[in-house]
């Protein structure tokens, strides 16, 4: 069986998220200096092609958390032990990534990056079609993401190496197995070599 061809990237169609690299979530992923280095070169790489770089943080104000439902069974405990504030530390985007005047900053109050803000409505006005994921984590936002833009008919590129879970078994598993039939798994070196 022949695996299909990788398209080259459209710069000016193309979107790198970079999701929840925030200073309270970062030190959960393995080696978390060395993603960070990755992910930096990536959105180097693709700003420099003329691409769209977007950044999406979990923040939350007093509001969010009285709004999360008891039954929500993952944001209920954020909720109750008032984490993640919008304006604490661990809530801010990490330095090594930080985002420049262009590029598109969201704040979700759930998984994916898109269900709570307006990402889409962003991208769309950029004439986006192709997303190129990296995040924290795999099994968290990266993966919510990539079905949400999948079923939106969006072009999807996971960087294989720019992507992290604090479970490396998780990790291998949704990589090597989920991904591939809904994205392009590629690392950040054949990011490179897509790009004009």
């Amino acid at each position: 069986m022949t695996t299909p061809a990788v398209p080259a990237l459209v710069p000016e169609r193309t979107a790198l998220l970079a999701m929840d690299f925030q200073n309270g979530i970062v030190p959960i992923a393995p080696e978390p200096d060395a993603l960070l280095a990755r992910v930096r070169d990536a959105i180097a790489s693709l700003r420099a092609a003329g691409g769209t770089v977007g950044h999406v943080r979990v923040a939350f104000t007093e509001d969010d958390w009285e709004a999360v439902p008891d039954r929500n069974a993952s944001f209920s405990a954020v909720a109750a032990a008032k984490a993640m504030h919008h304006e604490d530390d661990a809530a801010q985007i990490h330095t090594a990534v930080a985002p420049q005047d262009g590029d598109i900053v969201v704040r979700k109050i759930r998984y994916g990056a898109a269900s709570t803000t307006d990402l889409y409505d962003q991208l769309a006005g950029r004439g986006i079609d192709t997303l190129v994921l990296a995040g924290i984590s795999t099994s968290g936002v990266v993966l919510s993401t990539l079905m949400d833009a999948a079923d939106r008919d969006y072009r999807v590129y996971v960087l294989s190496d720019g992507v992290a879970d604090h479970d490396p078994e998780v990790h291998r598993v949704l990589v090597e197995k989920v991904f591939p039939s809904r994205a392009h798994v590629i690392d950040t070196g054949r990011l490179r070599e897509l790009l004009p």
